[in-house]
């Protein structure tokens, strides 16, 4: 038996979802076309979704998502964060080296969780909050290799070395299949280069931040 649901709130969600995937906004008209409802709908949605601050208007009556987005957003962290943790853990103590979880904010990478090995007499001091271009550093360029085709990923994980930290290498994997999150686990150690063995593990942790948060 099919769930009851509400037509109301399934458009107003689709709305948002058309005006997040572009990045010029659409007009009532536009809106309309995508949905298969009239434009006196549409104002209605509009309207609802402004008053919430989760959609405004420019001055050519273009909708674009709005800032109250943005708060709702930032509450997607902390559960983010507590689903990857097992294995960020998990890798972290394998591999003797920081795990981390790397998110997408704007374009920046921002690691939102860290994870240090408990065993090792050493390791690189890493700390959530970290920000850096998605350009730079093996968490960003991971989040933007995941974005081409597949050829382009190569092994599937992102080595880099000193882009950083002197001295320190990384290693990253694009966590893909997760709806609505674009993001990467990696880890980051005081060595000159990544053995193969932790680049293969490093993407099986991505694969199991990814099946923890569908």
């Amino acid at each position: 038996m099919t769930a009851e649901t509400s037509q109301t709130l399934d458009r107003g969600l689709r709305v948002l979802k058309l005006l997040a995937d572009t990045d010029h906004g659409l007009t009532v008209t536009e809106l309309s076309n995508k949905l298969g409802v009239n434009r006196t709908v549409v104002y209605r949605l509009l309207a609802t979704l402004e008053q919430h601050a989760l959609v405004r208007r420019d001055l050519g009556g273009r909708a674009r998502v709005g800032l109250g987005v943005l708060r709702l957003g930032r509450q997607v962290h902390p559960l983010v964060r507590e689903a990857a943790l097992p294995a960020l853990r998990s890798l972290a103590e394998d591999v003797g080296a920081t795990a981390h979880l790397t998110l997408v904010d704007g374009s920046d990478a921002l690691a939102v969780a860290v994870v240090e090995p408990s065993w090792t007499d050493y390791h690189v001091a890493y700390r959530a909050g970290f920000r850096h271009p998605l350009s730079r550093g093996a968490a960003g360029r991971a989040i933007l290799a995941g974005r081409g085709p597949d050829s382009e990923l190569g092994p599937g994980y992102v080595l880099t070395h000193g882009e950083l930290e002197a001295g320190a290498s990384g290693a990253a994997a694009p966590m893909l299949g997760v709806t609505g999150i674009e993001g990467s686990v990696g880890v980051v150690m005081l060595s000159d280069s990544v053995p193969t063995r932790v680049g293969e593990r490093v993407v099986q942790a991505a694969q199991e931040v990814a099946d923890a948060l569908r």
